[in-house]
C-alpha cells in the first residue's frame, strides 16, 4: 500500500531524484508552457496562417498533433509520437500528470524505469493507432476524418495505470471522499468512463484511451508469460538520456582513502554494469517473485537499493 507523510516534501524530494518517471512529467509540463507561450504571442501579434484560418488550431498543434487522415499522418508520421506529449489546456495536463504521478509510482514499487518508459511510449502509440483506426473504419467518423486531431499524455497514462492494476490488482490506495480502493476497480471505473463518453463532444480522446488501456492490459498479460515487448526496442539506452545532467565529476569507489579516483568512463562503465544486474533481477521478480531470488541476488538488491 502507498502512504504520502507529507506531500509537498514528497513531490520535492521525487523531482530531485531525476527519475524517468520525473523527467516524463517535467517534459510534458515544458511542452505545455512553451506552446502556451508562443500560441500568446501569436495571440498578441495577430499571426495568423492558413492552418489557424481553415482549420481554427495553432500551427503547433497541427504540426505536432496526431491526425485520423492516414494520408496525412503518412506525411507527418513523428505525430503518433509527438502527440503523447502535448497538451495546451491546463486541466487536461494537471488531470493526466496527477494520475502519471501516482500510477507511475506504483508500477516502480514492482517493475523498473525501463518498462515504465516502454508502457508509456508504446501506450501511446497505440492509443494514437487506435484512434486513427476508429475514424477510418466507422462511418460515424466519415464528416469529420479530414480535419479530426488527437493530442495528449491519456492513453499513455492510462496504459501505466492498467498496466500495474493488472500486475498487482489488490494493491489498495485511499482517495479523498472515496475511501479504500484496490487500483483494479479504479482503472476499471476510468475504463468504463472512456466507453460511455465516446458519444460525447470528444469522441477520438475517448477511443485513444482505450487503446492505451489495451495496451497496458496486454503488456503485462505477456509479460507474465515471459515476453517482453520493450525488448523489441532498448529502452533502458533510450532511458538513459531522460538522467541527470550535471556537470561531470571525479566519483570515488568506496574506499576513499586506499583506492584511486575513477574517472567519468570507469565510473559510468561501473553503473551501467550495476544497472543492468538490477534490470536482470527486477526482471525475475516481475516473473517468478521476490522469493524465487536467490541469497546472492537479494544481497545485491538490498545494497543496490541502500546507494
Amino acid at each position: 500500500m502507498y502512504y504520502q507523510n507529507n506531500p509537498i516534501e514528497n513531490i520535492k524530494t521525487f523531482f530531485r531524484q531525476k527519475s524517468v518517471l520525473s523527467r516524463l512529467i517535467i517534459i510534458n509540463i515544458a511542452v505545455f508552457v512553451f506552446v502556451n507561450i508562443v500560441n500568446l504571442f501569436l495571440w498578441l501579434f495577430q499571426v495568423n496562417s492558413e492552418i489557424s484560418n481553415n482549420l481554427g488550431i495553432s500551427p503547433i498543434v497541427y504540426w505536432f498533433a496526431v491526425p485520423s487522415d492516414i494520408n496525412l499522418l503518412l506525411s507527418k508520421p513523428w505525430t503518433l509520437f509527438t502527440y503523447m506529449f502535448l497538451q495546451v489546456n491546463f486541466f487536461h495536463i494537471f488531470f493526466n500528470m496527477f494520475v502519471l504521478y501516482f500510477g507511475g509510482r506504483i508500477f516502480l514499487e514492482y517493475l523498473n524505469s525501463k518498462k515504465l518508459l516502454g508502457t508509456y511510449i508504446w501506450g501511446g502509440i497505440a492509443g494514437g493507432l487506435f484512434y486513427v483506426l476508429a475514424y477510418n473504419i466507422f462511418p460515424v467518423f466519415s464528416s469529420t476524418v479530414y480535419i479530426s486531431i488527437a493530442l495528449g499524455a491519456s492513453a499513455s497514462v492510462l496504459a501505466i495505470l492498467v498496466a500495474i492494476s493488472v500486475y498487482v490488482p489488490n494493491y489498495t490506495i485511499t482517495l479523498f471522499l472515496f475511501g479504500r480502493m484496490k487500483l483494479k476497480y479504479i482503472a476499471l471505473i476510468l475504463v468504463a468512463i472512456d466507453i460511455l463518453s465516446i458519444q460525447g463532444d470528444n469522441p477520438g480522446g475517448h477511443i485513444a484511451h482505450l487503446g492505451g488501456a489495451l495496451w497496458g492490459f496486454l503488456y503485462i498479460y505477456f509479460l507474465k508469460k515471459g515476453f517482453d515487448f520493450n525488448n523489441i526496442i532498448k529502452f533502458n539506452k533510450i532511458s538513459s538520456y531522460f538522467k541527470t545532467y550535471k556537470k561531470p565529476k571525479k566519483y570515488y569507489s568506496k574506499s576513499y582513502y586506499s583506492e584511486r579516483p575513477l574517472t567519468d568512463d570507469e565510473y559510468n562503465k561501473r553503473k551501467a554494469v550495476d544497472q543492468e544486474k538490477i534490470d536482470e533481477i527486477l526482471d525475475k521478480i516481475s516473473k517468478s517473485g521476490y522469493e524465487k531470488l536467490t541469497k546472492e541476488e537479494k544481497e545485491i538488491l538490498f545494497k543496490m537499493s541502500n546507494k
